[in-house]
């Protein structure tokens, strides 16, 4: 018989094995945030992301912040601070950029 699993452990070991499928995800997900706002749901991707990529802890020595002070931050209903996000992204590999939107023309 076949053994199922569920999509979180399925999510988080794709995640794990490919890096630029994290950072595809994580792009993903904040193209989400900004055409709707949902701020839980984008933490949730940066929250799969840091756990693929060592969980809280790891995050934590890489970006030299407590790890209950990044916990609380990715737990907040709340988008982080810009600086602080930055911080988080280069720790997990990326960056934040700007880039123009697609088929927007100008006024």
């Amino acid at each position: 018989m076949r053994k199922f699993r569920k999509w979180h452990d399925y999510l988080i070991e794709r995640l794990a094995a490919n890096k630029e499928e994290a950072i595809g995800y994580l792009d993903v997900a904040l193209e989400e945030y900004q055409e709707d706002g949902d701020t839980s749901f984008f933490l949730k991707g940066v929250r799969n992301v840091v756990e693929a990529q060592g969980g809280v802890s790891e995050l934590a020595k890489k970006t030299k912040m407590s790890p209950d002070a990044l916990q609380k931050i990715l737990s907040s209903d709340k988008a982080p601070h810009v600086d602080t996000f930055g911080t988080i992204l280069n720790a997990l590999g990326c960056r934040l950029s700007v880039v123009p939107l697609e088929n927007e023309h100008p006024s």
